[in-house]
């Protein structure tokens, strides 16, 4: 709590010791709000069909509350008295239906925090930049279509948050915001980009999402410490080469643009996600892959690539690519060797080399396809050493190679069996195998025998068993990155999962669980998390916020009747996914307008505090 001030009031005292001026109350703003602000340094006035702010709100810390008309009252409660106010910092207004602010809102000279979303706002006072100590301010989802000159005059804001008005310009003034952290102007109609936003040297996140940008001013490489950009729906036909000095960079966010071609992003070596679909980009070329060296998700859907190079395979942490809808007729085989790949979508192109069951398979089916065509080249030329059959050794003699690994993948799968031979995990600790594949057997458990590999395994495909229990003892995988297990009748997972530190994916869905697993919770370096079709009811974001690098979250056809607003706070996800569920609100029409446009919409839907 801010330290007590001294009191400001002024006027003469009256004959019970109180003050010429007393307090007015006007109606909506009750007595005891007006009392408890002035103790707290907090005001929440949302949700009050507003449509002016009482007077008595921006004097609250200089008139005479009404406790002053009796001097007895102050000897009462030491804890209580009057004259140990301390000053308004924070004054939340949102979901109102304002018109104007009024200039007196500067007699809050103290306030930290403005909160004017989902008004109607046409404008701001143009002495708002007065308000010096202001850090964080959201003036979303109003009317307004600029904002004042003033504003570069909050040199201490942290947050603006402006989205979804009917903004045109900014002004240069905008530059002079040297202490912004987070700039959203997403859903606005602005053109251009100000040179001088090149002086934002703290700014971590810009949105600047359905806006009509036609351009990005080159200085846009001098913002050195931004982490993620989002460019998305704009009329772009080219990004700026100098994006590429952007080190820092962790999201970029091009889609729904007119690019025909990748921007070429030498320097960007935090660079984890690439979102790039929906453009004219004609081709990916192998200078595109080896300035993607660390992507993790590279999305170039609805484009119009003919070729994926063989030079894909330098992007070996690549988890996520998705090529849908354009006019690729094969794939490079060295693809089924990338072993953190996890998802490949290849609908919608006319693929040539590849028989359409195949692709139907899915990610895995059509990675150890193309793995084969790998193993059937090399085999041609007897340089295999993981081919399966009859090798000559050099002494003339014939060798038995592996009966169940290729390619460091131990696959015994769709055999109806209800258990695995020892001789078949012995062959994968024989041959380093990093990929275990038992899927669509009648395993009512995970074999024991498992534990041969625990120090080397990094993905587990069981699902489409019968397993009803998931076995503890899978918590000594420490470099286990993936684990699928659809399809089965998991009700919940063990705690000792905890200890799994390298756990980045975790794939139960079609199982019988009624909450996602509380041990799910403790895993920090979890990414994605796909728990649809299960009986879930609740969800708690307050649990899912302390994964900070939770990406995907799929919760399809649960029994979800209540979708809390809080989840738009979850900042790092990027898939969202709710169809299905009975609850009313997101409509299905917010749902499919995507996770983007779903999160803005449950963030501005929270009431700040």
């Amino acid at each position: 709590m801010a330290a007590p001030m001294r009191s400001k009031f002024r006027g003469p005292r009256g004959k019970r010791g109180g003050f010429g001026r007393q307090e007015q109350v006007e109606p909506g703003v009750s007595k005891a709000l007006i009392s408890q602000a002035r103790k707290s340094g907090m005001l929440n006035l949302s949700g009050r069909s507003l449509t002016s702010v009482p007077d008595s709100v921006w004097r609250v810390n200089i008139d005479a509350p009404e406790e002053a008309r009796d001097a007895e009252w102050s000897t009462q409660d030491g804890n209580s008295r009057w004259w140990d106010q301390v000053e308004l910092t924070k004054l939340i207004l949102a979901s109102n239906q304002l018109r104007e602010l009024s200039p007196s809102v500067t007699q809050l000279h103290a306030l930290s925090v403005l909160d004017l979303h989902d008004n109607h706002l046409v404008s701001l006072p143009d002495n708002i930049g007065e308000l010096g100590t202001l850090t964080k301010l959201n003036v979303s989802h109003n009317q307004l279509v600029s904002l004042p000159n003033s504003i570069q005059s909050l040199t201490q804001l942290t947050s603006l948050q402006a989205a979804h008005n009917q903004i045109t310009l900014l002004s240069d003034g905008v530059g002079s915001l040297f202490s912004v952290e987070e700039m959203d102007f997403s859903y606005n109609v602005i053109s251009s980009l100000p040179t001088s936003m090149s002086a934002l040297t703290k700014l971590l996140y810009l949105n600047m999402s359905n806006n009509a940008l036609t351009f990005i001013p080159d200085q846009i490489g001098m913002i050195t410490n931004l982490r993620r950009l989002d460019l998305t729906h704009n009329k772009l036909t080219e990004i700026p080469e100098e994006v590429a000095y952007l080190r820092k960079l962790e999201q970029l966010y091009l889609r729904h643009n007119k690019l025909t071609a990748l921007p070429r992003l030498y320097q960007c070596k935090s660079l984890k996600e690439l979102h790039a679909g929906n453009n004219c980009i004609t081709m990916l070329s192998a200078e595109d892959c080896k300035c993607l060296t660390t992507v993790n998700v590279l999305d170039l859907r609805d484009n119009k690539i003919t070729t994926i190079p063989e030079e894909i395979s330098v992007i070996t942490q690549l988890q996520r690519l998705d090529i849908t809808n354009n006019n690729i007729t094969m794939l490079p085989f060295v693809l089924g060797t990338l072993i953190e790949l996890k998802s490949l979508v290849v609908d919608g192109n006319p693929m040539r080399g590849i028989r359409r069951d195949i692709i139907q398979r899915g990610t895995e089916g059509i990675k150890k396809y193309l793995c084969s065509r790998i193993d059937d080249s090399t085999t041609t030329d007897n340089t295999s050493p993981l081919s399966e059959g009859p090798v000559i050794t050099p002494s003339g003699s014939y060798a038995v190679g592996p009966k169940y690994v290729s390619f460091k993948t131990l696959d015994y799968s769709v055999k109806s069996a209800t258990d695995i031979p020892e001789e078949v995990w012995q062959e994968g600790v024989d041959n380093d195998v990093t990929f275990v594949n038992i899927e669509k057997n009648r395993l009512s458990e995970i074999p024991v025998n498992i534990g041969l590999l625990a120090k080397q395994v990094k993905q587990i495909n069981a699902s489409f068993n019968k397993i009803t229990t998931a076995p503890a003892s899978l918590c000594m995988f420490t470099v286990l990155t993936h684990i699928d297990m659809r399809n089965n009748g998991l009700t919940d997972l063990p705690k000792e999962w905890e200890f799994m530190k390298s756990l980045q994916e975790i794939n139960v869905n079609c199982n019988r669980l009624l909450d996602i697993p509380a041990v799910l919770y403790t895993i920090q370096t979890l990414e994605n998390i796909l728990c649809s079709d299960n009986q879930i009811t609740t969800v708690y974001p307050d649990r899912l916020i302390n994964l900070p690098k939770l990406s995907t979250l799929d919760l399809r056809n649960n029994n979800i009747s209540q979708v809390p607003m809080e989840l738009g706070n979850l900042s790092t996800l990027r898939s969202l996914q709710l169809e299905g569920n009975p609850f009313r609100n997101p409509r299905p029409a917010l749902l499919s307008k995507g996770t983007a446009f779903l999160l803005d919409y449950m963030k501005s839907r929270i009431v700040s505090e």
